[in-house]
C-alpha cells in the first residue's frame, strides 16, 4: 500500500486509475495498523487493477479534512474517479471485499 503525500497526487490518481482504494489511518490508530496489511495482502491478489493508497491523517490532516475524515479508520473506494464505497470505523473486511467485487463484476459486463 503506497503512502500519499499531497492532494495533487490524490487528484492525479483519481484521474489516472480506474480503481482506487484509499485507507485513511494513523500511526496511533491500532485498528488502522491491523487492517492496513490485511487489506493490502487480501486485495492485491484478488483485484489486480485496484491501486491501494494509505493516507496518514496524523501527517496529512488537511487532506483528511477535505475528504470529511474525522474518525479512523476510513476506506474510500473510487471507480473511474467516482466514489462508490465508503466504510467508516467498525466495518467488515469481508463485506468491503464483496462490495468491491460487485462493482468489478458490473464494470466487466
Amino acid at each position: 500500500m503506497n503512502p500519499l503525500k499531497t492532494q495533487e497526487q490524490l487528484d492525479n490518481l483519481k484521474r489516472e486509475k480506474d480503481a482506487l482504494l484509499l485507507l485513511f489511518g494513523g500511526a496511533n490508530c491500532g485498528v488502522c495498523q491491523v487492517i492496513k496489511p490485511q487489506i493490502s495482502e487480501k486485495f492485491t491478489h484478488k483485484f489486480l487493477t485496484l491501486e491501494m493508497i494509505y493516507i496518514d491523517c496524523e501527517q496529512q490532516q488537511e487532506i483528511c479534512a477535505q475528504h470529511g475524515v474525522f474518525s479512523l479508520p476510513v476506506v474510500h473506494v473510487f471507480f473511474m474517479g467516482q466514489k462508490f464505497i465508503e466504510e467508516v470505523r467498525g466495518f467488515s473486511l469481508l463485506a468491503l471485499e464483496q462490495k468491491i467485487e460487485q462493482v468489478f463484476i458490473k464494470m466487466k459486463s
